[in-house]
């Protein structure tokens, strides 16, 4: 009977609340979304791109504003209060949402400003403009939530989380920066060592994410992670050998060759990224090592 009150004390609770949308975390949730909605609208009216970094950016300015609205609403209903309840920490995923965020959209606005803006593109540099204002509200919100509000994350928007969230975004900037490889068997076998651990990072995240169904594993979740970042590690050590190895054989640097619109440039970008990605696998083999001794 206990239970039930406190489930029907907790259902109460949820009800209509507009002054969220009054409160400072409110009117950064707006500003976050007219921003995004009116960049990427600029960014539309320029014209279709079959560039991938076009593509992500486009991507960006949709997915940060739509998420920001899903979490402004359900804080307006007070479904948050639910959720918090019944199967997560409200509180962490939504900073953590926001520090996503902030990392998607700074990225795409130094992206687009080396693709789009130059001396003469007066529109791209609006577009741009406009895409560096969408970072710096959602880092507003990063900084409102971690340093004034002084909220201390769980998962997404503690350490470990965060750590998944950045490999999950270097293995995109990857992906779109994929060019060259179709014809060279070795390069192919990267691409594959590059979509083996992808799709299992949000997995991670998501259950991580969710308390209730983390408990109703079969199997220890720290120690799938930990075998996890040892096959990533080794994919990523394997990728790291082979595709400077095969991609820059008999192919140096051109002599013109802008940052922006260089093919050789690119390439170079997926080789600093495997580094980057590398390393970032390696620091989370060791934390999560450390964190399973630690536990056993």
């Amino acid at each position: 009977m206990g239970i039930m009150d406190s489930i029907k004390d907790t259902m109460s609770k949820a009800v209509f609340s507009p002054s969220t949308l009054m409160s400072g975390r409110g009117g950064l949730h707006m500003a976050q979304i007219i921003l995004c909605l009116v960049t990427f609208l600029l960014g539309a009216f320029r014209g279709g791109s079959s560039h991938t970094y076009w593509n992500y950016a486009m991507f960006t300015w949709a997915f940060c504003p739509i998420m920001t609205l899903i979490i402004t609403l359900i804080e307006m209903f007070k479904l948050d209060i639910i959720l918090n309840m019944f199967c997560l920490d409200w509180s962490d995923f939504a900073t953590g949402m926001a520090m996503s965020s902030a990392l998607m959209t700074v990225s795409v606005a130094i992206t687009y400003a080396n693709f789009y803006a130059c001396l003469k593109c007066l529109y791209g540099w609006i577009v741009t403009i406009c895409a560096f204002l969408c970072g710096l509200v959602y880092l507003l919100e990063v900084v409102k939530d971690k340093f004034v509000d002084k909220k201390k994350g769980s998962y997404l928007a503690a350490l470990p989380g965060f750590w998944k969230v950045l490999e999950a975004f270097v293995s995109c900037m990857i992906f779109i920066s994929l060019t060259g490889y179709r014809d060279k068997p070795a390069l192919i076998l990267c691409v594959i060592a590059y979509a083996i651990p992808f799709p299992i990072l949000p997995v991670i995240i998501a259950t991580n994410i969710l308390k209730k169904l983390k408990k109703c594993l079969p199997f220890n979740l720290d120690r799938f992670v930990f075998i996890f970042l040892v096959i990533s590690v080794l994919l990523y050590v394997f990728a790291a050998i082979m595709w400077p190895i095969f991609m820059f054989k008999n192919n140096p640097r051109p002599s013109d060759c802008p940052p922006s619109f260089c093919i050789w440039a690119i390439q170079f970008m997926v080789a600093f990224m495997t580094y980057v990605n590398l390393i970032l696998f390696t620091l989370d083999l060791i934390f999560t090592l450390l964190g399973i001794f630690k536990h056993t």
